[in-house]
């Protein structure tokens, strides 16, 4: 598993083709002559005149800046291209160049979340698999990188617990409670891990009982 923050790509461009591959023409010569009975083709209109290479390199240069940025999931890859109208074909060009070169990655990506998720936020296995779909990361991917977490869900909710239950303690009990179960259940614990995780933290706190002749009032 990779380190917790998501690693910059700085892919190089050029991507595809040469630096002659877009030549612009040479002015017509005002000295030339024009024979009157040669006829002269219609210019084509703007439409007429798009590049389909061109097109494709616009596209593909666009996705390096998003990826100088942040690492994206070949789905997140997918829209920026779209943005740049890449058909189909195009986009599925760029996107097999992108990944042949390593610039595009979805487990490495998912591996990326997981432990930023675990290290930095303190998310449980819900969670965790909620932000890697958010991106995109298709389910068998997710599937392998979450078969790497240990099922120590109860452990690294009470951890999380603990940072929260003093910032708690002007609260009554079962405010204090309610709350903390709220934070947890938002990092993706559930149930009777949220509920055994914040009781726990909270008694530890000195928050099992209120003090005597003391009232806490809820500020909201």
């Amino acid at each position: 598993m990779s380190n917790g923050g998501e690693e910059r790509l700085a892919p190089v461009i050029p991507l595809f083709g040469g630096s002659g591959a877009h030549e612009p023409r040479k002015p017509a010569d005002p000295e030339q002559s024009v024979d009157p009975g040669q006829s002269v083709a219609p210019e084509h209109s703007a439409e007429q005149e798009i590049d389909p290479d061109r097109t494709r390199e616009a596209g593909a240069e666009a996705l390096v800046r998003k990826l100088r940025a942040r690492s994206l999931s070949v789905s997140e890859a997918r829209q920026v291209l779209r943005k740049h109208s890449l058909d189909g074909s195009q986009i599925d060009d760029v996107i097999d160049g992108f990944c042949e070169r390593g610039y595009l990655d979805d487990m490495a990506l998912a591996e990326q979340l997981v432990a930023s998720g675990i290290e930095r936020k303190g998310q449980g296995r819900v969670a965790l698999s909620r932000a890697m779909a958010q991106r995109g990361i298709p389910r068998d991917v997710v599937d392998a990188a979450m078969g790497d977490v240990p099922d120590d869900d109860a452990e690294r909710a009470l951890e999380f617990a603990r940072t929260k239950a003093r910032s708690l303690s002007r609260l009554d009990f079962d405010t204090a409670l309610r709350r903390l179960v709220g934070q947890l259940a938002r990092r993706g614990y559930g149930g009777s891990i949220a509920m055994n995780a914040a009781k726990t933290a909270l008694a530890e706190a000195s928050l099992g009982q209120p003090p005597t002749g003391v009232r806490f009032v809820d500020s909201d």
